[in-house]
């Protein structure tokens, strides 16, 4: 069930993605937004030229409160990384998050379903399209590498 709560975490999510999208290289704008107790407890966006991602930023503000949160998130977390690092997917698992909501599927080959996969088969349940169609035209120009 989406909640009033839900919906305000997530716009936060897509305003903070705005702010840096067609400054972030080969990679789409992402915000995310980690609440815990109803209360934000880390935010993020890619930053300028691509890295880090939303998902890092966010977790690394909230440090221990990121266990047991909530995260939004604009776009899919990625399932995994042309660089080999960690996985947004697995920072998220290994922070402890007790569940991911997500506004648009990604159309990256290192992202589209894996993320997603990766957060269910850890046993972080994942709610797909929240907002989707707000959050929709912030990748609109966004062409995956392979694409």
């Amino acid at each position: 069930m989406t909640t009033d709560a839900d919906l305000a975490h997530m716009r936060r999510a897509i305003a903070l993605a705005r702010t840096h999208v067609g400054l972030t290289g080969e990679n789409p704008s992402v915000g995310c937004v980690l609440v815990k107790d109803g209360v934000v407890v880390g935010e993020g966006v890619t930053a300028q030229g691509g890295r880090p991602h939303a998902e890092e930023q966010a977790i690394e503000k909230a440090g221990e409160s990121a266990r047991g949160a909530i995260a939004y998130v604009t776009l899919e977390p990625c399932g995994a990384r042309s660089s080999g690092a960690a996985s947004c997917s697995q920072r998220l698992v290994a922070a402890g998050v007790a569940e991911v909501v997500v506004a648009c599927e990604d159309a990256s080959p290192f992202a589209s379903g894996q993320g997603a996969a990766r957060l269910a088969a850890a046993g972080v349940p994942v709610r797909l399209g929240l907002l989707a169609d707000e959050a929709a035209g912030l990748y609109e120009t966004y062409q995956p590498p392979g694409n």
